[in-house]
Formats: C-alpha cells, sequence, structure tokens
C-alpha cells in the first residue's frame, strides 16, 4: 500500500487547528504584558543564552535554532546570544548592547565547571548589566528527556525486552572538565538517563576527565553488553562531539540542539534564577 494524502477537509482542520494555536499563544503573550488596571507591565528581564563557541559552523546554527525555539514558547521576553569564545557575538558584546539593564545569565552547558563557575561570572561583574546568573542546564530531568529522545531517534528501542535489558548499555560522552563539580553532574545526568533506560550508562569524556568514550564501551563490553550506543552530551555539533560519534559500536545520537526539551529547560533555568540575587558590576 502506499501512503495517501489527508483529505482536503482534515488537512483544512489541522491547518486551521495550528492557526488557533498560534493566536493563542501569541494572545496569551500579550495579556501577560498587562496588568489588572490595563497598564502595560514591564518587560521582563532579558534572557541571555551563553554559549561555549565552536569553529564548527553547524554549531551557530543549531544554537540560534534553539533560542528560536525560546522565543516561540515565550514571545514576549527578550532573548539574547553571547558566546564565550570563536563566534560572534561575544558575551562582552551583548552585555555591553544590553547597558544598565537587567537580565539573566543561562549557559548553555551540561554541568557547572569552569565557565560556570568563572568565566560567565566575570564577564557578567564587568559589564553594566545588572545580572543573575542561572545554573547550567544540567543535571535536570528535561536533559534526560532530551538524550532519551535522541537516543529512540537514532534506533533505541522503545520497548526494550528482558534480553536488551541484559545486553544494552550506553555511554554518555561528554566534554570533559577538570573540575570535580563537572563531573558529579555528569554522572548523576548518567544516573538519571539508567534510571529511564532500565541499562547501565557510563559517562565518558572527550577530554579532560576520564574514562575516555573507548574505555566506556570496553568497560561495558567486559561486562557482557554488546549493544552499545553513544549518547551525545553536547548541545550542538562540534568537533569532540563528532570524535565521539565515531567510536560507536553500534548507534551514536545526534547533539541535543534545539530539541523541544531543551527549549523549556533553557526557560526552566531562567525562571530559578529570576529569584537570585542580581550581581552588579564592581
Amino acid at each position: 500500500m502506499t501512503a495517501s494524502n489527508p483529505p482536503r477537509d482534515e488537512a483544512h482542520l489541522d491547518s486551521t487547528a495550528h492557526l488557533m494555536n498560534a493566536i493563542g499563544t501569541q494572545l496569551a503573550s500579550r495579556l501577560r504584558l498587562v496588568r489588572p488596571d490595563g497598564r502595560r507591565r514591564p518587560a521582563p528581564p532579558a534572557l541571555v543564552a551563553v554559549a561555549h563557541g565552536s569553529r564548527d559552523p553547524r554549531a551557530l546554527t543549531t544554537v540560534r535554532a534553539l533560542l528560536e525555539r525560546v522565543r516561540e514558547l515565550r514571545p514576549d521576553l527578550p532573548v539574547h546570544l553571547g558566546h564565550i569564545e570563536l563566534n560572534a557575538p561575544l558575551l562582552p558584546d551583548t552585555l555591553a548592547a544590553l547597558g544598565d539593564t537587567e537580565a539573566v545569565l543561562v549557559p548553555l552547558l551540561l554541568s557547572r565547571g569552569y565557565h560556570v563557575k568563572q568565566d560567565i561570572p566575570e564577564l557578567a561583574a564587568a559589564s553594566p548589566v545588572r545580572a543573575r546568573l542561572a545554573d547550567p542546564l544540567g543535571p535536570h530531568p528535561l536533559l534526560v528527556e532530551a538524550l532519551h529522545a535522541r537516543l529512540t531517534e537514532a534506533g533505541w528501542p522503545t520497548r526494550m525486552t528482558d534480553a536488551d535489558r541484559r545486553t544494552g548499555g550506553v555511554v554518555l560522552a561528554s566534554a570533559g572538565s577538570r573540575d570535580p563539580d563537572s563531573t558529579a553532574g555528569t554522572r548523576r545526568t548518567a544516573s538519571l538517563l539508567a534510571d529511564r533506560l532500565g541499562v547501565p550508562v557510563v559517562p565518558a569524556y572527550a577530554s579532560a576527565a576520564t574514562p575516555t568514550v573507548e574505555t566506556a564501551i570496553r568497560a561495558l563490553t567486559a561486562r557482557g553488553r554488546h549493544r552499545i550506543a553513544v549518547a551525545s552530551c553536547f548541545t550542538a555539533p562540534g568537533r569532540f562531539a563528532t570524535e565521539c560519534a565515531k567510536a560507536t559500536p553500534w548507534i551514536a545520537t545526534a547533539p541535543l540542539g534545539a530539541h523541544p526539551a531543551m527549549a523549556r529547560l533553557v526557560l526552566s533555568r531562567y525562571d530559578q534564577a529570576l529569584s537570585m540575587p542580581v550581581t552588579t558590576a564592581a
């Protein structure tokens, strides 16, 4: 049998439903900007997404796509992008353009390492912006949701048999850091993903920490795990993500990118940070 196009009336209803949903979202956004007395509410503090930066041109495209999803979910929220290195706009330039305003800096990083602890706070303190610093994106259940979805897209079984659970395993590949808080965060993400999948998940690193992806794969193989997937715990494509994926003996996932759960996670970190104190320049 060949697939047929939906009936015209059905397609029209789908299109109408999509249009009405979009109108409803826009209307709700506008209503949030109006007080009960009819006066306009002040604009919320800007969300500044802080990306690492990469020489891979796909990284910038991916981060921009993620931020477009964030804007779709919260149309009234000013969303900006700043990079730590390698790509424009650099974070100091983004903050300088905002001037003496309030902003929440959300690192598009997946654990708490040197960039989150040192680089971003120092750049924020040196700017005129009254900044709140959000937590990195991981560990968090929404991050695990995105990782699970990417695994399913790559071919991980949606319904696992007992044999699948006995022979399956996952290597959670991340960039790596010498900071113990960063590796602890990655281990926590691996534990949450293992609970979700029902198979062992071993954290591994592209640099600065051990084990490597290859070593983690060998360790799982020695435990009788022969269907081993590599889950890419990277926000966007780049050299590390590509190298880790090449090591897989079975399937490897795409980076997390603009998955809807990632957009919700960015907004969750933003909302959490609004209750934190504002940092001003010295």
